[in-house]
């Protein structure tokens, strides 16, 4: 797992070199003396402010970032590299009666218990092949594990419409709906499991609204 916080200040150099590994799970190396590749499977995690200043969308703080300095924060993230980041989640700050209740949560052995099963489905729907777990589904497997039904189809249609999404990007979302029924223990990937899957592109709407 690789974590980088901050992403935005990272130099975009270094950020876009990723693509490479991200997609496809090796990083290649041109040198004098000949070209390497070596293997490179890792988990991105990364994090960002809404703005420079942080505090954009915030109800109870002002923001001090004009709309020239949210679009410049927001470009050194190019639509390459936002493409190959399946999960893109808005995180509001969390009040603080939320901080301090003392009701539990839902306990973590709970979601491992319904993550493992979720893995085993993945496990047996690619018996037979060299497929693992969905995030490597290829593009041209989409069509076959990822099949969904004509009103998903619609709602994806609607919002590639809508938003614009690359040829990339349609395939992740349709992998991670995949993995959402998986988690709900559903054969099919109904239409509100495509809807939640396209919410979890929030990057998209952050670089529209700047």
């Amino acid at each position: 797992m690789l974590f980088l916080d901050e992403l935005p200040e990272f130099a975009r150099g270094a950020i876009e070199v990723m693509r490479q590994p991200i997609e496809e799970g090796t990083v290649t190396i041109a040198r004098a003396s000949g070209t390497f590749t070596y293997p490179a499977r890792f988990m991105l995690v990364a994090s960002m402010n809404p703005c420079p200043c942080g505090y954009r969308g915030t109800r109870n703080a002002e923001c001090r970032c004009d709309d020239a300095a949210v679009a410049k924060y927001v470009s050194k993230l190019s639509g390459p590299l936002l493409d190959r980041i399946d999960l893109q989640i808005e995180v509001s700050r969390v009040p603080f009666d939320d901080m301090v209740r003392t009701d539990g949560a839902e306990r973590s052995a709970t979601i491992r218990a319904r993550v493992l099963a979720a893995r085993d489905r993945q496990r047996k729907r690619f018996t037979g092949t060299a497929l693992t777990c969905n995030a490597d589904i290829p593009a041209n497997g989409t069509r076959a594990y990822c099949r969904l039904d004509s009103a998903a189809m619609h709602l994806l249609k609607q919002a590639s419409a809508r938003k614009q999404f690359s040829a990339r990007a349609i395939d992740r979302i349709a992998r991670a709906a995949r993995t959402i029924a998986d988690l709900a223990e559903s054969d099919e990937i109904l239409a509100e499991l495509v809807a939640e899957a396209v919410h979890y592109r929030s990057l998209e709407r952050l670089a529209t609204a700047a």
